[in-house]
């Protein structure tokens, strides 16, 4: 495992080590939770910019979309 360092502003630093005491957790593991939530965000973001990107995958007209549901709805009901 590697180790890193950064530099931290100390109320960020004072905001984590409250948080680690109270989830009964180290610095340390609290960071690295915080670091791989974030990771998991930030590719969550790039995989949803890269679909509304594709010119192959077709945007939908919410509009359309609501009507369409409103119709099957209607049709199941009859």
């Amino acid at each position: 495992m590697m180790q890193v360092t950064a530099r931290l502003p100390d109320d960020l630093v004072a905001k984590a080590d409250q948080a680690a005491s109270r989830l009964n957790r180290s610095r340390a593991q609290l960071l690295k939770q915080a670091l791989e939530y974030y990771l998991e965000d930030f590719e969550d973001l790039r995989l949803a910019l890269d679909r509304l990107n594709d010119p192959a995958d077709p945007v939908l007209d919410w509009q359309d979309v609501r009507r369409d549901l409103l119709d099957q709805d209607q049709g199941e009901r009859r």
